[in-house]
């Protein structure tokens, strides 16, 4: 989840304030980092190869290496090239294979690959391990350094060696094609007696895109709806509210706490569905944004989860422009669903879980039938 705000300052005060960003802020011993311009003016004086040394670059090295000593899988420093590729891939369209990636336990691990794209046709799947990247290890490397290595010109071809869930590895060539992400679809299934909506991204235009899809529902013959959201990696926490609060009569969508803006409830907006039924399909990319959905909508007993354990990306970043073009995503705070649940590294656990040689689908639609004319909310434990 992102959040943008601009701060206007030049890089080299960055290193002194950055650790001081918030509500209170903490002031920094102005002798701390006084053996930073020591220590690059002797490498700029007495390196062997002075070529190599370049004053913008040494900068934002230093700034990387601050960001990198938070040992932080989300938080991370942007050069102005590396920014505008990360704010690309906000956008819904960029060149490259179609993943989205985190670190987890220290592994570049996929959270899920988007639907339609050459990774999911070329067999990478959510939780798989990226341990190369075209035969280089991924040890120790960034998000922004595995997407740059990743992505790449339409038509190339990059070789993945993943590990996957089962402890098999494979080498997975994959090649690079502009990528779209069609943040929903929907359709009628079931004798067009339930409403099925694909939720694959929360991106800026997802809310106004839902309420396309329930217009073109006749809800009043609809016994359910269910909402696929397996294998969404998240997105806008602004997005995750607004869909929420289509769904949920009233009430808390999301608790957050933060250092800028201490405990926070963000509240439903008001439904605009009848309470019909909901089943949401979940699995292990099922992330961030869509866990703060899954988790509004379970613990106000507005819909029942079905599926695999989700992802756990329980916490908030906030991303700080630069004037010089940089930027930086930090994590600023953590998120609880309404019933005081936190997700960071443990996720939601599905009410009903669905096997390896089970359907989710065919599950979700049976129970949909079984409460057919029933008002939400109803007992979660009720028809399992």
């Amino acid at each position: 989840m992102v959040r943008r705000a601009m701060m206007l300052l030049i890089p080299m005060l960055v290193l002194i304030v950055v650790l001081g960003v918030g509500g209170a802020q903490q002031k920094t011993n102005p002798n701390l980092f006084s053996p930073l311009p020591q220590v690059y003016e002797t490498i700029k004086n007495y390196f062997y190869q002075p070529e190599r040394v370049d004053d913008q670059q040494a900068l934002y090295g230093a700034l990387k290496g601050v960001v990198e000593e938070l040992d932080d899988p989300y938080s991370e420093f942007f050069n102005p090239s590396d920014l505008e590729n990360f704010e690309s891939s906000l956008e819904g369209e960029f060149s490259g294979v179609g993943i989205e990636i985190s670190i987890k336990d220290k592994v570049l691990t996929v959270i899920a690959p988007l639907s339609g794209t050459p990774a999911e046709a070329a067999g990478i799947q959510a939780g798989d391990k990226i341990l190369k990247i075209d035969g280089e290890s991924t040890e120790g490397i960034t998000l922004s350094e595995a997407a740059m290595k990743i992505r790449g010109e339409i038509g190339t071809i990059v070789t993945l060696t993943v590990l996957h869930k089962d402890d098999t590895q494979e080498d997975i060539p994959v090649v690079r094609d502009k990528i779209t992400v069609v943040a929903l679809t929907s359709k009628l299934v079931n004798d067009d007696r339930i409403g099925y909506i694909h939720l694959s991204r929360f991106d800026s235009n997802v809310t106004l895109e839902l309420d396309k899809a329930i217009a073109s529902f006749d809800l009043n013959k609809l016994d359910g709806i269910i909402l696929d959201m397996r294998n969404n990696p998240g997105g806008l926490l602004s997005a995750a509210i607004s869909v929420s609060s289509r769904f949920v009569d009233k009430g808390v969508i999301v608790s957050t706490k933060s250092r800028i803006s201490g405990d926070q409830n963000y509240y439903s907006s008001g439904n605009r569905v009848p309470n019909l039924p909901i089943v949401i399909l979940i699995n292990g990319g099922t992330a961030s944004a869509a866990e703060i959905t899954a988790g509004a909508i379970r613990d106000h007993e507005m819909g029942i989860l079905i599926g695999e354990q989700s992802f756990g990306k329980g916490v908030i970043q906030q991303l700080f422009n630069y004037a010089d073009g940089s930027g930086l995503k930090l994590t600023i705070g953590e998120y609880k669903t309404p019933n005081g649940q936190a997700v960071q590294g443990v996720g939601l656990t599905p009410d009903i879980e669905v096997g390896e040689d089970e359907d989710a689908l065919d599950i979700a639609t049976t129970w949909i039938e079984e409460h057919a004319g029933t008002l939400m909310p109803i007992l979660i434990g009720d028809g399992k």
